[in-house]
């Protein structure tokens, strides 16, 4: 049904969304829990840059993410010194979408951890339970449903993610050329259309099944919270 090159694009879709995803976990948990729980003099800035790359071009993160982290960037060229090159790599699609995914995946965890019963914490707390121990057994299962919302967000976003990815790694068939730029590239192709409209109705269909999973979890998850 679906030719080398579209196969190709999937797989790498899947293989960057995936590692975004996975990357993308702990910082989330951990930025979630200190916005949630606590207050200080710059949370309004943090809060504000969690949410700029939502309302920046697509584009000006990808050119940002040259500057910084391309051969002869700052961070490049530190990075270059160990072997690792991210620009027009496919481990540089993971860092775009990573950054464009980012917020999509805090918000619900955030959420998670403010709707909890502190209650339990402080009970856990009186019996002699360590912070650390708190969290783990009491704050971290509870933002389980917060926490697969945001990593299906996550995942689907990076998913569907182009115009950080091309302007950061290009378009290198096998390499960096996920299903949006290969969308992209089929347009531009003699008798391409076939293979984009193909792509375009895969895309949708995830997008939509993320979307509906988000659903049935936050409604299986209130009605834990009303029960």
């Amino acid at each position: 049904m679906f030719s080398p090159d579209e196969l190709s694009a999937l797989y790498l879709s899947a293989k960057v969304a995936g590692f975004a995803t996975l990357f993308c976990l702990p910082f989330s948990i951990a930025l979630a829990w200190v916005l949630a729980r606590h207050e200080f003099r710059l949370k309004f800035m943090v809060e504000a840059l969690l949410q700029l790359p939502m309302v920046l071009p697509p584009v000006v993160l990808g050119y940002m993410l040259l500057v910084l982290f391309g051969n002869q960037g700052f961070i490049g060229k530190i990075l270059n010194t160990f072997g690792i090159q991210l620009a027009f790599n496919w481990k540089g699609a993971v860092l775009a979408s990573m950054i464009v995914a980012f917020p999509l995946m805090v918000q619900p965890i955030r959420l998670s951890f403010q709707l909890m019963n502190q209650q339990l914490e402080h009970i856990a707390g009186s019996l002699g339970a360590a912070p650390w121990k708190v969290f783990l057994t009491i704050n971290l299962p509870l933002a389980i449903p917060g926490i697969v919302i945001g990593s299906i967000l996550c995942f689907s976003r990076s998913l569907g993610e182009f115009g950080a990815t091309i302007t950061f790694v290009g378009n290198i068939p096998d390499e960096t050329r996920t299903i949006p730029i290969a969308i992209y590239s089929f347009m531009q192709q003699p008798n391409g259309e076939t293979m984009a409209m193909r792509l375009v109705v895969l895309s949708l269909v995830l997008a939509f099944s993320a979307l509906i999973a988000n659903y049935f979890i936050l409604q299986k998850y209130q009605r834990k919270l009303g029960g």
